[in-house]
């Protein structure tokens, strides 16, 4: 039985200091990830593309789901998906960035929130993804930053998690020059797998993706033959509820 949310544990997480962020954002990571001579609307527009295909192979026609950016910061990958799904809502504790995230993506439903209980009803959303966001959560309030996608989920729905690789060296160079990754910890994608498994989900899909710079990550097919191999910049692991 689902556990009425007004009961749930809050979860306490470090993402708080985001606010301190909102406004250098753009350039903190753009400093982080100088080295790939890429900007942070490549990377950005790369994981919504392949968010957006996941979805479609999955469910259908994303115009006709509603999703929900768990953790969405400035809505830097919003103004990918915003026009994309049918209806798109976004959370983040750091309520300056959820303030800049309105002004970028005036579309998308923002709400600052506790970074505990999210402000929706079990069985709320089609889709729930979280992008680089996990590893900034304390590992003990792992589990319940997991449970509380699945419960807004609908059955059937996916729970989608794109992270870090820590395998990949060059990411590790990344997160240890952004300033507001100091002390995170990076999890690996089998790592990720076993939290959205104990969580109750079905993971049905893991990528590995960002081995090459190349212009379209998502239909790239050198990217494609090497998903599975685990040493690509980041990765995804989607679930079904």
């Amino acid at each position: 039985m689902t556990q009425p949310a007004t009961q749930r544990t809050e979860a306490t997480t470090s993402i708080g200091d985001f606010d301190h962020h909102a406004d250098t954002y753009r350039e903190d990571v753009e400093n982080a990830i100088s080295w790939s001579g890429k900007d942070v609307d490549y990377f950005a527009r790369g994981k919504a593309d392949l968010l957006v295909d996941l979805a479609r192979r999955r469910l259908g026609d994303p115009a006709k789901l509603r999703a929900l950016d768990v953790g969405c910061g400035v809505g830097v990958t919003d103004r990918f998906v915003a026009d994309r799904f049918g209806e798109l809502h976004g959370v983040d504790i750091a309520a300056d960035a959820v303030e800049k995230a309105r002004e970028v993506n005036p579309t998308v439903h923002y709400e600052s929130y506790n970074g505990g209980v999210l402000p929706f009803e079990d069985d709320a959303v089609d889709v729930a993804f979280t992008i680089c966001v996990v590893h900034h959560v304390p590992p003990p309030d792992w589990p319940a930053f997991a449970a509380e996608m699945k419960r807004v989920v609908r059955p059937g729905g996916l729970v989608a998690v794109f992270e870090h690789n820590p395998l990949n060296p060059l990411t590790r160079v990344s997160v240890s020059r952004c300033p507001f990754d100091e002390d995170v910890t990076l999890l690996r994608a089998g790592g990720t797998a076993r939290l959205l498994t104990e969580a109750g989900l079905n993971p049905v899909e893991r990528r590995f993706f960002y081995f090459l710079p190349v212009r379209d990550v998502s239909t790239s097919r050198v990217e494609r033959a090497l998903r599975a191999v685990p040493l690509g910049a980041q990765y995804f692991v989607a679930a079904e509820a």
